[in-house]
């Protein structure tokens, strides 16, 4: 038995776009709704939302059946995670608040077996299928995905740095945190921070390395694919079902007193 194909690194190394959601409500039940939505890429968070291994393997599950890429976001930059992440079957790995390069080859050691890595050997995990990948550990690196997240103003400083790490598939743009950091705290719309986005979108890209981003707002997701995201994710599920929900509660107002 080989080797499950990261279809999203490939996507990548050819220069598609694609176009993912968030999903952040645990189990498995949104994940297969979202998974069969018709999206490139599903994002599974544990850094914002109740999440861990146990609840990503259910979801990671849940997407199997259908055509889309499983992305995982652990909680925190941590060797121990990152390696459960991996054992449950994740191949793709977003990696939150990467200040610099040394953070960046820490998280690329922890995905790794040795001796390029300190990641722990299992001969029993859904990674390897239960051991009947029997190379497993020699050739897992072929179909890893390392994506790491640049969402301060100190980080937005070492992109290139952070870019010439070894092992980095892509880097990600944190509006959100980016904003606050930036003076700006709610405000990932503010001029001065697309402005920021934007500018770290063409040196990511002019480092040769794939852009990525979340934003709700449609205008400014296409915005950043016309200046250059690869990986752009353009909706969460819990923003869906609040939105949906109000505007459905809106069409019907309350009867006066």
């Amino acid at each position: 038995m080989d080797l499950p194909v990261n279809r999203f690194k490939r996507a990548l190394r050819e220069g598609r776009q694609q176009i993912g959601i968030w999903c952040s409500l645990p189990g498995g039940t949104a994940a297969e709704v979202l998974a069969g939505a018709g999206y490139d890429w599903v994002l599974f968070d544990t850094e914002h939302s109740p999440g861990d291994p146990s609840t990503v393997l259910a979801q990671l599950q849940a997407a199997a059946p259908y055509s889309v890429s499983a992305v995982v976001r652990p909680a925190t930059n941590d060797t121990v995670l990152i390696k459960r992440y991996l054992d449950v079957g994740a191949q793709t790995l977003l990696i939150p608040y990467v200040q610099n390069a040394e953070e960046v080859r820490a998280a690329t050691s922890a995905m790794l077996y040795p001796p390029a890595g300190l990641r722990g050997v299992s001969g029993w995990t859904r990674a390897n299928r239960f051991g009947r990948v029997t190379d497993c550990a020699r050739r897992a690196a072929e179909e890893l995905c390392l994506l790491v997240q640049v969402e301060t103003v100190e980080a937005l400083g070492e992109i290139e740095a952070i870019a010439a790490v070894e092992g980095v598939d892509g880097i990600f743009i944190g509006p959100a945190d980016l904003a606050a950091s930036m003076g700006y705290p709610g405000q990932p719309g503010h001029p001065d921070v697309s402005a920021a986005v934007e500018d770290a979108i063409r040196r990511i890209r002019g480092a040769g390395k794939p852009a990525g981003i979340l934003t709700l707002d449609n205008a400014f997701a296409q915005r950043c694919i016309d200046v250059g995201t690869l990986f752009t994710a353009v909706g969460t599920d819990g923003g869906i079902l609040s939105r949906g929900a109000d505007a459905l509660r809106a069409a019907f107002p309350r009867a006066a007193p």
